[in-house]
């Protein structure tokens, strides 16, 4: 405690030394208690006395509801139970080892002053100052840890700075709220195993050196060294703490060199891991060049194509812009802003993948996201350009070009029984060209076109993309290596032109061929669809190719007949089709 204190501008010579750490100068007393930080490493905290009129001082967690307008004027929303403060019977007056509060500021009024010197839990103030957003050069030292021997000495060198250069009149004595003592920490090191760890041949004389170099107390029994750790190394806990301050002392470049010795074990990559590979493989193989974009966003695109919109999103805490605020819930969002930036550039013809994780966030805000991983990709602008030696023209890519990347991807890595199912439940996609993707009955993602009133607003043209769950892709696919016997045997094939509803879609169609085919019938080909005049009102009339291939003899006619009318058979009875 310090009576009659004059405020004023501290000595020149003062003012230069935290100009030159980088520290603006303020008034004496503030000035005295930064000085103190960087001398000793100890920050020190001075309080008007006359603000506290006559109370006690408590150190506390924060209450419920509790507020604090800090020094740089800001109200902070104290966490209950978590915050330390320094406190009197009525309200917080700061926030412990990170920043005072503006109702105990010293200013050009104050005329008595208390300082305050203390040891904080690292972990708790490095969690306030990450929670306010405030990191101050206080903080910066108590998360580091200070030295428990050097707050006395720091607080009793700032009294005798207060008298000189304040005049302040200095109270007798000391008021310690709470002394806990440091637990003196011993550890043992022999030179064996320096030595084993190291590579070297010191003996312990050789090592004691070191640590009188460092001025730490040890013993030498003669088998070993008992080091005890001083409380100004809060950096050193284990015995490794202490080899390495042997060697970097030693000196890193005096350290031998040796080849590894003893039995390895080979690396190799997971088959998780093998399947990401192969996807980003896979699809550049198809024409698609990777891009990588922000996994934070705003709310809005976070959940912009997710599967589910209604699920929480994980909003950070701290973000770095405010467009960078959330975590993603989809690749699309990143994906569309490569495409209006390339669009930006005078690139128009776009075709980009991105595979990268998705956070899903848990009911219990307390609990990690769900992290799940996805590819996804976008087609926009021309499939092929003009040619005048081909005398064609260009032509824009369309639903059947990102749907054939989808199938060629999902065939190479190894999904069987994929169907695709129209839909229009992506508010973000276009309704009529839009497809849910099942391998059998579980759900792996989407194919279609992106809402026109979305690439409109942004000046695109049309934009084809889709977006699958990798997770469950490679659950779906087969684990063993998988490939086709070529046949030396011909070919026979066998046309059908069906009348069905509109309402039968191809998927449809081409299940139930597969379902009643044998092992045979080696593809599937619709090559024509006429809905024009002659045709009954809501019927469609669909032209398919049914080829026929035998890995291991040559094929009989009526083997194919009979299969090709098992199959027309099955189609007539479960679509009631017309055979034409």
């Amino acid at each position: 405690m310090f009576n009659h204190v004059k405020i004023g501008d501290s000595p020149l010579w003062l003012q230069k030394r935290l100009w030159n750490a980088g520290m603006r100068p303020i008034n004496n007393i503030v000035d005295i208690t930064n000085y103190m930080m960087l001398m000793y490493g100890q920050p020190l905290h001075a309080f008007d006395l006359d603000k506290l009129n006559g109370q006690k001082l408590y150190i506390r967690r924060a209450e419920k509801n509790e507020e604090l307008v800090t020094l740089d004027g800001q109200k902070r929303d104290l966490r209950s139970g978590e915050d330390i403060v320094i406190a009197t019977d009525e309200e917080a007056l700061m926030l412990a080892g990170v920043m005072g509060g503006l109702n105990s500021e010293v200013d050009e009024n104050t005329e008595n002053i208390v300082l305050e010197g203390a040891i904080f839990n690292p972990s708790l103030v490095r969690a306030t100052a990450r929670r306010h957003n405030l990191h101050s050069e206080a903080s910066a030292r108590f998360e580091r840890g200070v030295n428990w021997d050097a707050t006395f000495t720091a607080l009793d060198h700032a009294a005798s700075l207060v008298d000189d250069l304040a005049g302040g009149q200095v109270a007798r004595g000391r008021v310690t709220a709470v002394d806990t003592k440091r637990d003196n920490i011993v550890l043992s090191l022999t030179a064996k195993r320096v030595n084993q760890i190291l590579g070297t041949q010191l003996t312990l004389e050789n090592i004691a050196l070191f640590f009188k170099q460092l001025a730490f107390d040890y013993t030498n029994d003669g088998a070993s060294l008992h080091v005890t750790l001083p409380a100004r190394r809060a950096d050193m806990s284990i015995e490794a703490d202490l080899i390495e301050e042997i060697a970097r002392l030693y000196g890193y470049d005096n350290l031998p060199v040796t080849l590894p010795y003893g039995p390895t074990t080979p690396g190799k990559l997971t088959l998780q891991q093998r399947q990401i590979r192969a996807s980003r493989h896979i699809m550049e193989s198809l024409g698609l060049n990777q891009a990588i974009s922000y996994a934070l966003t705003t709310p809005l695109k976070a959940q912009q194509f997710a599967e589910d919109r209604t699920a929480k999103v994980v909003s950070l805490d701290y973000p770095m812009s405010s467009d960078r605020t959330t975590a993603r819930q989809n690749l699309l969002a990143g994906l569309l802003e490569d495409v209006a930036y390339n669009i930006n550039h005078s690139v128009h013809d776009i075709a980009l993948y991105e595979q990268g994780r998705v956070f899903i966030a848990k009911d219990n805000s307390d609990e990690l996201p769900i992290e799940i991983e996805h590819i996804a990709g976008v087609l926009t602008g021309n499939y092929e350009t003009s040619s005048w030696q081909h005398l064609k023209k260009a032509r824009a890519v369309d639903f059947y070009d990102i749907k054939g990347i989808v199938s060629a991807y999902l065939d190479q890595i190894g999904v069987e029984n994929v169907r695709y199912v129209a839909t229009d439940r992506h508010s973000n996609m276009h309704p009529g060209q839009t497809a849910d993707i099942y391998a059998a009955d579980v759900y792996l993602g989407f194919v279609g076109q992106i809402h026109p009133l979305l690439t409109k607003s942004q000046k695109m043209a049309a934009v084809f993309g889709f977006e699958l769950n990798l997770f469950a892709v490679m659950a779906a696919a087969k684990s063993d290596v998988q490939y086709n016997k070529i046949s030396r045997f011909p070919q026979m094939s066998r046309d059908a032109a069906l009348l069905v509803d509109e309402s039968v879609q191809h998927a449809v169609i081409e299940t139930v061929i597969r379902g009643a085919a044998g092992s045979k019938l080696v593809d599937i080909t619709l090559f024509d669809v006429y809905t024009g005049d002659n045709l009954p009102h809501g019927k469609r009339s669909l032209a398919y190719s049914l080829t026929y291939q035998d890995n291991d003899e040559t094929l009989v006619e009526a083997e194919v007949n009979s299969d090709f009318e098992r199959v027309t058979d099955a189609l007539v009875k479960q679509l009631n089709v017309e055979v034409r």
